[in-house]
């Protein structure tokens, strides 16, 4: 899953692929390294960022969905948004899944149109309001605690009517470094093995704070956590560094014989 920013304020790429012809360029860019999802995100989630309403990120996709269609109609695209509105007016445009970082939780109406549309929707593990998005939570045990969160809301979302779940345990998102190491480390209890995870450490600054670097300097950390995560049932990495990530996921195959 190839990331494409459509943002002025994301932490590693805000501003660079915001206008039709950057992000057209750079969506056909992550399919050609290697991408078979196009993420779309219109507001960024980092810390502090600009709050946008669901009319607002609607203004900012503007047509870009049906574009990156026509251009390229053999790509999967992915919505990144936690408004149920933003997803009716891209599900018209043609998407193909949810990604809500919000679980719901950020609109009571989400996991209704997620429902009526019958995408796949991606369920990501985070704090209950938007206020305490990043705020750090000291987990007695960080696996059961995100474990508790996808029964939950994964009986709801199957209530609703929702057939496909992918599920993410939302690296970056209100979790110390210990605890989100843990959860590498653990990956292979997350989600009881009955939905598809989704992996997105991409530039996080749980790996390159400790480490002193640069968000655009810990590809090799990153690939490296990937190839241990996919050993431990990863399904989908969301990444910005596709051609790189390419690389790892081909490696692992031929490793292990499978793919």
């Amino acid at each position: 899953m190839g990331i494409l920013n459509l943002t002025p304020d994301s932490f590693s790429d805000g501003g660079k692929f915001n206008t039709e012809k950057s992000a057209l360029g750079h969506a056909e860019n992550l399919l050609k390294d290697g991408a078979e999802i196009i993420d779309i995100g219109p507001q960024s989630t980092r810390p502090n960022a600009e709050f946008l309403s669901s009319k607002e990120e609607i203004t900012r996709i503007g047509s870009m969905i049906s574009m990156i269609k026509k251009e390229f109609p053999e790509v999967l695209i992915s919505l990144d948004t936690f408004y149920a509105e933003t997803v009716k007016f891209g599900f018209n445009e043609g998407i193909d899944m949810i990604n809500d970082i919000s679980g719901g939780q950020y609109d009571d109406k989400m996991f209704d149109i997620a429902g009526e549309t019958k995408l796949p929707y991606i369920l990501m593990h985070v704090n209950p309001s938007y206020e305490t998005m990043h705020d750090k939570v000291k987990f007695e045990d960080i696996t059961l605690g995100v474990n508790r969160y996808f029964a939950e809301k994964t009986n709801e979302l199957l209530e609703k009517g929702v057939k496909d779940i992918i599920l993410d345990p939302g690296f970056g998102f209100g979790k110390t470094v210990e605890d989100q190491m843990k959860m590498i480390s653990e990956t292979e209890y997350l989600g009881f093995g009955r939905f598809p995870l989704l992996i997105g450490v991409s530039r996080k600054s749980f790996i390159y704070k400790p480490l002193g670097k640069s968000p655009l300097d810990i590809n090799e950390e990153t690939q490296k956590l990937h190839m241990k995560m996919l050993g431990q049932g990863a399904k989908i990495l969301r990444v910005h560094d596709v051609a790189e990530t390419a690389i790892t996921i081909r490696q692992f195959c031929k490793k292990n014989k499978k793919c």
